[in-house]
């Protein structure tokens, strides 16, 4: 159960990842192409203060939003996911509890079987038993025990 755990923690952290790399992208400015190296130098200065100014953070209220909007998504799509995980384990717990109270079941019939089996040879044979043990008691037979023999 708890690599089932270790496997949902896992796919959660994966797709944070993968959301990082989103919003990453977006604040990340396009790549220059190798034909945009080859301009001359007043366009490649007008492309740094782009980036720069691509780079740097801004008060832009559209941006911040969607940023916000983004994260209170990606939450409510965390939730959704972990909730539909838990009611896969909570029925993967209820089966295997199922299991084990058939096998609980089974094992209290096979017992129930053996003391039936124990009782029926108990009123069999119990009187035959009882008067041996009456016999074997009442009637001494002293002996010397063999530990003592060996000594003497």
């Amino acid at each position: 159960m708890s690599a089932q755990n270790s496997a949902g923690i896992q796919t959660l952290l994966d797709a944070e990842k993968e959301a990082q790399k989103i919003v990453h992208k977006g604040h990340r400015p396009l790549l220059l192409s190798a034909s945009a190296m080859e301009t001359d130098s007043s366009q490649q200065e007008n492309v740094r203060s782009n980036w720069r100014r691509m780079s740097a953070p801004t008060n832009d209220p559209d941006r911040t939003k969607r940023v916000k909007d983004a994260k209170t998504e990606a939450q409510k799509e965390i939730e959704e996911y972990r909730k539909k995980k838990e009611e896969e384990y909570k029925k993967f717990e209820v089966e295997q509890s199922s299991g084990n109270k058939k096998a609980e079941e089974e094992a209290n019939k096979e017992a129930e079987v053996a003391l039936k089996e124990i009782d029926a040879a108990g009123k069999k044979s119990g009187k035959k038993v009882v008067e041996d043990l009456i016999k074997t008691v009442t009637t001494p037979r002293p002996e010397v025990p063999d530990k003592l023999l060996k000594e003497e």
